[in-house]
């Protein structure tokens, strides 16, 4: 036998398959990691096929060294969509097969963690026996006694009972009354464990919803958009399909869009499910990571839960996909190949005959343009699980505050609900989409603004060491005392982020306890199940978060949620600003009154008849959409068209913007007598938005693209340029999660 094998380099060069004989014994299947000589060193590999014969002269074939794993890494679906990956994103397929494994497989950095056990071998008819054999050691017949329920013990559990253990254990098994073994250990990722509930009464929208999705496990025939407003039970209707699928030997895939909401969704799912969960997100340990992922691979492990790599999931029998929060741009991956795993989880389902349901209270506009056409089934959840009331909203013109002499952060309204809400002892939720303590720091006297050495961006000052950071690149230095610029002392910080509304609450409510979660809060593995679990917990009364608190997060005793700087993401160089900054705003309104109290939502803002505040407010979703989507017909923005760059970066920017302008010449200099050129609505080459981060300047070739077939031969030949030799570092982006 012969197996062709795609050799673990990603270059262009040997993007092909590479035959190589199977040796004698060694049983090899499509899928399976293999090692084999290539050139002067062993490299890794993956088996794409079998065959029987070769096509060329056969002393110049060489043996496959070893295979890597016992079974076949990649499930043959999966290798089936790395192929269309490598179609849609014009990369070699082992870049595409690379993101179905975890990455520390490659390599061998990770491997399968062991633990010794000891277990007795002595009958059980003459345990008795051996330990009054032992008189003359307390410590075997101890051990002996633990033995005796004839279970294997690890051998950190018998230390933890006999001192200096190995001395007895040594013995017994000398004397051939015991055997030490390695068994493997498996990492978990679980934090907390909680009893299963009993199953909630369903309501008349989620029993006429699992009444379209459940037959469709059967046999699906167009992705489902469930449009649920906040609080109407979708969660329940995804552990009902879930469960339908489990009967029919079916696995199911959870996405949720921030590691935030993966501890509270864990924790539902595996009260209901227990062990045949798993869970797969970056804040995992690499032997976590791996060991879910064989759990899942081998079968132990039917469900799975986790960020957006975890479309990859190796589910045999795939019988659901779930896109909690559909709306989401960390659905999108921005890391070459790039993909968007929405699109995939589509793939599969088709591939697969696997039932896809997009889920979410705002709808991404393509998403609901795409039910609307027909594209989708639409399923529609109006009110809230018992019917309970959506939050009362009010809106704060922060001009007028300003105008009646308030300069602070709070509007006087927000105040008295604050006062209110922690005086009745219930809690509540402020969001700020800003972390640090202040978002520049100006020179008073000249006006300048200190910015990242390395990125064009203002760095934030963080006070609890006295520091200035960039968000961007990560660079800290510290807060100086004159003006760079002037030598003046007049410099201090401007603006507001996390740190400083907490330091503000903790002044005015110092009993009330303030729970503050930003990236800076939740850099450890376990920070965010920690902080969540307090404040449900009650440990504090204020929540206080950037956009990872504003979506999804169920807490019933909150019943106040202030959104601060309501409009700041109005501001944003991007056509979605407005689509994002209306999903925001319902979204964390959303978090207000969930249990039997009624919630109330405060939105400050400086744009208050702006349409996304005033839909949000109102929380009519099909409002905003017709709004939103007739803008984008008129601008041509997608859906109606498609947005690609080429993003160019280099050290200096005239060299950045030199390979910008060149690019796009070579486009009209290819195209521009074409009729593919009709494809194209618009080109630009011009300094990105942020036009340095992490000392590289930044230049794009921004465009519109008509959604057409003949626009794939347009973005494999973009493909082919972005790949060509530059003085700068070129990227061919297709719809990006950020134009920045």
């Amino acid at each position: 036998m012969y197996a062709e094998i795609i050799v673990d380099i990603a270059s262009e060069q040997v993007d092909r398959v590479f035959t190589y004989r199977v040796p004698q014994g060694m049983e090899l299947a499509p899928g399976t990691r293999v090692q084999v000589p290539f050139g002067p060193r062993m490299k890794e590999g993956f088996v794409i096929r079998l065959k029987e014969r070769a096509d060329f002269d056969e002393s110049r074939i060489k043996n496959v060294a070893a295979r890597l794993e016992a079974y076949p890494a990649l499930l043959p679906p999966l290798m089936a969509l790395a192929e269309e990956i490598r179609q849609k994103a014009h990369c070699p397929l082992c870049e595409a097969l690379r993101l179905m494994i975890p990455a520390e497989m490659r390599g061998g950095r990770i491997k399968v963690k062991t633990e010794p056990y000891a277990r007795l071998l002595i009958p059980p008819d003459r345990i008795d026996e051996a330990i009054q054999a032992q008189k003359r050691s307390k410590k075997r017949q101890l051990l002996i006694t633990l033995l005796s329920d004839g279970q294997a013990h690890p051998l950190e559990e018998l230390r933890g009972m006999i001192r200096d253990v190995r001395e007895p254990l040594n013995y017994l098994v000398e004397k051939e009354m015991a055997e030490v073994f390695d068994k493997e250990a498996l990492r978990s990722p679980y934090y907390g464990r909680v009893d299963a509930p009993p199953d909630p009464a369903l309501t008349d929208e989620q029993r006429e919803a699992l009444s379209e999705l459940i037959p469709a496990l059967q046999r699906p025939e167009k992705p489902f958009l469930l449009h649920g407003v906040t609080g109407s039970g979708k969660t329940e209707v995804y552990i009902r399909l879930v469960r339908e699928a489990l009967k029919m030997g079916k696995g199911a895939i959870i996405l949720v869009p921030e590691i935030v909401l993966t501890p509270q969704m864990i924790t539902w799912f595996h009260s209901r499910f227990g062990n045949a969960m798993a869970v797969l997100h970056s804040r995992l340990s690499a032997g976590e990571r791996f060991d879910e992922w064989r759990r899942i691979r081998l079968g132990d492990a039917r469900i799975v839960i986790g960020a957006r790599s975890a479309v990859f999931a190796p589910v045999e029998n795939l019988g659901a996909i779930i896109v909690d929060e559909e709306h989401e741009q960390t659905y999108l991956s921005d890391r070459f190949p790039q993909y968007d795993a929405r699109e995939i989880a589509a793939s599969r389902g088709k591939r697969e005959g696997a039932v896809v349901l997009l889920s979410s209270a705002t709808p991404s506009v393509y998403s609901y343009a795409m039910a609307r056409r027909g594209d989708y089934m639409l399923i529609e959840m109006p009110h809230r699980v018992l019917n309970r009331p959506l939050p009362r909203v009010h809106v704060v013109d922060m001009r007028e505050e300003l105008r009646l002499g308030n300069h602070g952060m709070f509007s006087n309204l927000l105040q008295q609900k604050l006062d209110d809400c922690i005086a009745r002892g219930q809690q509540a939720m402020l969001f700020i989409n800003r972390r640090g303590y202040a978002s520049s720091v100006n020179c008073r006297k000249c006006g300048e603004t200190i910015k990242c050495s390395r990125c064009d961006v203002s760095l934030t000052y963080h006070s609890f060491d006295h520091t200035l950071r960039c968000h961007y690149c990560g660079g800290i230095q510290p807060m100086p005392k004159t003006c760079p610029a002037c030598g003046s002392p007049y410099i201090r910080p401007m603006g507001i982020g996390t740190q400083k509304v907490e330091e503000e609450l903790n002044k005015r409510f110092p009993g009330a306890g303030v729970i503050r979660m930003d990236m800076d809060t939740t850099a450890g593995k376990n920070a965010h199940f920690e902080l969540v679990d307090r404040f449900r917990a009650g440990q504090a009364q204020i929540l206080l978060g950037t956009q990872m608190i504003a979506k999804g997060l169920d807490f019933p005793q909150v019943t106040l949620v202030g959104a601060v700087m309501a409009d700041m993401t109005l501001n944003f160089p991007d056509y979605r600003a407005a689509e994002r900054t209306f999903q925001l705003l319902v979204q964390v309104a959303g978090r207000a009154g969930r249990g039997e109290k009624p919630g109330e939502v405060v939105i400050q803002t400086y744009q208050p008849d702006h349409y996304a505040i005033a839909g949000a407010a109102a929380q009519d979703y099909r409002a905003f959409f017709t709004r939103e989507f007739d803008r984008r017909k008129a601008d041509l923005y997608p859906p109606f068209t498609m947005m690609a760059r080429f993003l160019c970066e280099a050290r200096e920017l005239s060299v950045a913007l030199s390979v910008a302008e060149s690019i796009k010449n070579q486009v009209l200099k290819e195209f521009g007598d074409t009729a593919l050129f009709r494809r194209i609505f618009f080109i630009r080459a011009d300094e990105a938005p942020i036009n340095r981060i992490q000392d590289r300047a930044r230049a794009h070739v921004l465009m519109k693209l008509l959604n057409h077939p003949d626009t794939d031969v347009l973005l494999a030949r973009f493909q082919e340029l972005a790949g060509g030799e530059y003085p700068a570092r070129v990227q061919l982006e297709i719809n990006p999660a950020s134009l920045a």
